[in-house]
């Protein structure tokens, strides 16, 4: 893996046309293609740190919340093959994927996705652990799957044996046996709405009010696209895979359209064998 932005004097060629052996750039990897440890992807991926503005109403520890999503693409724009993200990823993509899930309070994720990827608890990892532990964070981050009519399987791991319970995020209106069946099963019922679906303005304050301020969404397209409407999504890591797909599969977001295109800022850029790994943030 190489740093290809933003560019420093490690990341210039060198006048053959190599980079310099052995020279390290901003976030530790060397400017040279290799394999770059967890531990140097999670000090690339950091969540900002509270700024001086922050209050302690601002969530845990004054940390505002920050709502960061992390997707894949192929070039021709399809997120998905045949309904799954794993054909169109790589093994440095899935390395970021847990790198991303290490160092978050939560997952916030569509019900829909959680039945397309059979989605599992997070487990604990020993690489994040001092990490973790040093933020003030759990062993591992806790699962929340939003949902407007709770049709689940409540005798799945996800919610049978997760090392941290999982979240229910849903609308004051949502089926009551259902909500019943979630609390039986172990999950923690969060109202984020009025009507039976969740408003995602208000699902980043309750979870922030739960002390779980790095929230990381893995959609899926849907629930982006949601978030992205009501202006809540702070940063977006997408991995553009090399691949054309055709077909008909679903962009990263869907949803209604916005009036007006919302421009982010290009903050890092990794690149290897061809899979390019962006992070883009709001201005």
């Amino acid at each position: 893996m190489r740093r290809l932005f933003p560019v420093t004097d490690q990341t210039v060629p060198t006048p053959s046309g190599g980079s310099p052996l052995g020279a390290a750039d901003e976030g530790g990897g060397a400017a040279r293609d290799r394999e770059w440890s967890l531990d140097e992807l999670a000090d690339a991926y950091a969540y900002p740190e509270p700024g001086p503005g922050s209050s302690p109403g601002s969530g845990s520890g004054g940390r505002r919340p920050w709502l960061r999503a992390n997707m894949v693409s192929t070039l021709d724009g399809a997120a998905q093959h045949e309904g799954r993200s794993q054909p169109i990823s790589t093994a440095a993509d899935m390395r970021i994927f847990g790198t991303l899930r290490g160092l978050a309070d939560v997952v916030v994720v569509g019900a829909e996705t959680v039945r397309q990827e059979g989605y599992r608890p997070a487990r604990a990892r020993a690489e994040f652990a001092r990490r973790r532990e040093a933020a003030g964070q759990g062993p591992a981050p806790a699962v929340a799957v939003v949902t407007a009519g709770l049709g689940l399987d409540f005798s799945l791991p996800l919610f049978t044996s997760p090392l941290v319970p999982t979240l229910i995020l849903t609308g004051a209106a949502a089926p009551s046996d259902r909500v019943a069946a979630a609390e039986r099963a172990g999950a923690r019922v969060v109202i984020a709405g009025d009507g039976t679906g969740v408003e995602p303005d208000r699902a980043v304050r309750a979870l922030a009010g739960l002390g779980h301020t790095r929230l990381l969404t893995e959609g899926g397209p849907r629930l982006l696209g949601q978030f992205v409407a009501a202006g809540v999504l702070d940063e977006l890591c997408l991995t553009l895979s090399p691949m054309l797909s055709a077909g008909d599969a679903q962009r990263i977001a869907g949803g209604p359209s916005l009036a007006v295109p919302r421009r982010f800022a290009l903050a890092s850029l990794l690149e290897e064998e061809g899979f390019l790994f962006a992070r883009y943030r709001r201005p």
